[in-house]
C-alpha cells in the first residue's frame, strides 16, 4: 500500500496484513520476537559497527518506522517513517561466560517497542572464546528474519568494505506438478504437540544445534528443504507417539518467500504462508524414500499456488470496513475459535544463508547463523534452519506453557536422528 502524509509532514504507512493482524494478536507473555544470531570469529569495532548498523537502517528506511498514535476510532494502524533511530539500537553487554545465554533470552522475552524507531535491536557478545556473536532481536510484527538478514548484509558490507550480495539461487525447476489425489484434507482438525515437562519460567525457550547437511542423491527429484520437512514430521510424530497423544493428521505450516535478496529488497514481513499435510499412515520411518517423495509432490505445487499471505480471510479482516479497535477485538476472538485448527507446528528453512557476511579482517566472516521464529500457544513449537559453510543450523523454540529445557533436548536428538534417515538411497 502507499504511505500518505499527514500534518506533522512524515509519510505514514498503512499496516500491511502481516503486520496488522500480529499486531492485534500480541501478547506480553510471548513476544513476536525473531532472534537472529551470527556469530564472527574475531572482534567489533564498537564505533564502527554502530557507524554502519546506522547507515545499513538508511539504506533500508522501511526499517526505520515507528507504530503512529491515532484515536481509537481510526481505521488503520500507520507505520510512521523516521529519519534515523529514535535510540541507539547496538549495545555491547558485559562480557561473560552467560553473556550469550542471557541476550538469547532477551531475545526470546522482550520485544523492541514498536512505538520506537527502529523495532530492532542489535548486541554484540563479545568475549566469547569463538569470537563475536551478534545478536538481532527483531520484533515480528514490522519485519520478518528474511528482512534483517539483509540488512545486516548491508551492515557487514559497509563495516567491513567487502562485498556482500547475495549468491546466486540454486536453478529448480520451474514449472510444479498438481496437488496428488491423495493429499490429505487441508479441513481435517490437526495433531497438536504433545504436552512435555513446561519449566518455571513463561516466554519461550530455545534450543540450538549445528547439524551436517544432510546428504541426497544426485538428481533426487526432491530437495534439502523436503528432507526437513519429512524429519520434521517424523520427529512431531515420534514425540506424540510416545506420550500417547491421539493420532491425527500433521499439518506444518512452511513460509515461502520469493523476495529477490539483493540490495532492493522489500524491507518488511514478506513471506507467505502454506500448510503441508500428512496423514498418520504416511510418517511410517521405515518408509521414508515414499514420504520424500510425497513431500516433494505437496511442497512444490504449494509453492507455485497464488494465494495471500495469509489466506482470503485474513485479507478481510484487514480491510478498513470498522475501526481498527473493532476489528482486532473480533480477530483475537476468531483466533481462539480457530485455535484447535492452527497447524502443528512450523518448519522455516532459510536455506543457504545467500550472504558472505563478512565483516572484514579484523571481525572476519560468518561461520554460523541461526534464526528463531516465535513459537506461541496454540502451535506452542517451531523449527527454523538454516545453513552456512555446509553445515545445518537448527533451532528449535517451544512456548514455556507446552514444554520445558529437557524436551526441547529430546526433540533435538529426535530430528537429528530422523534427518538422518532421509539419507536413505532406497
Amino acid at each position: 500500500m502507499s504511505a500518505h502524509a499527514h500534518p506533522g509532514g512524515l509519510a505514514r504507512i498503512p499496516f500491511p496484513v502481516v503486520d496488522e493482524i500480529s499486531r492485534h494478536c500480541l501478547r506480553h507473555e510471548e513476544p513476536e520476537t525473531v532472534h537472529i544470531e551470527v556469530h564472527l570469529p574475531g572482534e567489533v569495532d564498537p564505533g564502527r559497527l554502530r557507524k554502519a548498523f546506522g547507515e545499513a537502517l538508511r539504506r533500508h528506511p522501511r526499517s526505520l518506522v515507528r507504530e503512529a498514535s491515532g484515536p481509537w476510532y481510526r481505521r488503520r494502524y500507520t507505520w510512521e517513517p523516521t529519519d534515523g533511530p529514535d535510540t541507539e539500537p547496538v549495545s555491547f553487554p558485559v562480557p561473560g561466560p552467560h553473556a550469550l545465554r542471557d541476550a538469547r533470552t532477551r531475545a526470546l522475552r522482550a520485544a523492541p517497542p514498536l512505538t520506537v524507531s527502529p523495532p530492532v535491536r542489535l548486541e554484540a557478545v563479545r568475549g566469547e572464546a569463538e569470537g563475536t556473536v551478534l545478536v538481532l532481536t527483531v520484533n515480528h510484527t514490522a519485519m520478518d528474519g528474511p528482512s534483517c538478514l539483509r540488512v545486516l548484509a548491508t551492515t557487514a558490507e559497509l563495516y567491513g568494505g567487502r562485498d556482500n550480495e547475495p549468491a546466486a539461487p540454486p536453478v529448480r525447476p520451474q514449472d510444479a506438478p498438481p496437488v496428488p489425489p491423495d493429499t490429505p484434507s487441508p479441513w481435517t482438525r490437526p495433531a497438536r504437540v504433545a504436552r512435555g515437562v513446561p519449566g518455571p519460567a513463561p516466554g519461550n525457550g530455545l534450543i540450538v544445534t549445528e547439524l551436517p547437511l544432510p546428504r541426497r542423491p544426485k538428481d533426487a527429484p526432491y530437495t534439502v528443504n523436503d528432507q526437513l520437512m519429512a524429519a520434521t514430521a517424523l520427529t512431531v510424530a515420534h514425540w506424540n507417539r510416545e506420550r500417547g497423544a491421539r493420532v491425527r493428521p500433521l499439518r506444518i505450516t512452511m513460509p515461502v518467500d520469493d523476495r529477490p535478496r539483493d540490495s532492493g529488497m522489500p524491507i518488511g514481513n514478506g513471506t507467505r504462508l502454506v500448510d503441508v499435510v500428512f496423514a498418520p499412515e504416511e510418517l511410517d520411518a521405515d518408509a521414508v524414500p515414499e514420504l520424500l517423495r510425497r513431500t516433494a509432490l505437496r511442497t512444490r505445487a504449494l509453492k507455485a499456488l497464488p494465494r495471500p499471505q495469509l489466506g482470503h480471510g485474513a485479507a478481510l479482516l484487514t480491510a478498513p470496513w470498522a475501526p481498527v479497535a473493532c476489528r482486532a477485538a473480533l480477530t483475537r476472538a476468531l483466533r481462539r475459535a480457530a485455535a484447535p485448527w492452527t497447524s502443528t507446528t512450523l518448519l522455516s528453512n532459510i536455506g543457504r544463508v545467500p550472504y558472505p557476511l563478512d565483516f572484514g579482517q579484523d571481525a572476519g566472516r560468518a561461520r554460523a547463523v541461526w534464526f528463531s521464529a516465535p513459537a506461541r500457544m496454540p502451535r506452542g513449537l517451531t523449527f527454523t534452519t538454516a545453513s552456512t559453510a555446509g553445515r545445518l543450523h537448527l533451532a528449535l523454540r517451544w512456548s514455556g506453557g507446552l514444554l520445558g529445557d529437557g524436551d526441547g533436548a529430546h526433540l533435538r536428538e529426535l530430528f537429528a536422528h530422523h534427518l538422518r534417515t532421509t539419507e536413505a538411497t532406497e
